[in-house]
């Protein structure tokens, strides 16, 4: 089973990179997404991803094929085979 993992904003200045397909098992969780993705980029580490490595920090959220975005209860779900991903930032300013 695949997802891809579509970087945008910082997680996308700190990985330099657009997008990762990644395989993974079909009961493979949201939170063990974001544990995977802290493993193959640590500095997303305490930038996007919490230090405890379980949860976004703050104004980092994902979006789930760009329709809608997984709150903390969402995170021990599982992704269905081809879905996207996109790790992003939310900044407000004024």
């Amino acid at each position: 089973m695949e997802v891809l993992i579509e970087f945008q904003g910082i997680s996308r200045v700190i990985t330099k990179s657009k997008k990762l397909p990644l395989d993974i098992k079909p009961d493979t969780t949201y939170r063990q997404i974001i544990q995977r993705l802290a493993v193959l980029y640590p500095d997303l580490v305490g930038e996007v991803i919490a230090k405890d490595q379980l949860t976004m920090l703050g104004s980092n959220m994902v979006s789930l094929n760009g329709k809608n975005m997984l709150r903390p209860s969402d995170l021990e779900n599982s992704p269905a085979d081809g879905d996207k991903l996109t790790i992003m930032s939310i900044l407000a300013g004024g």
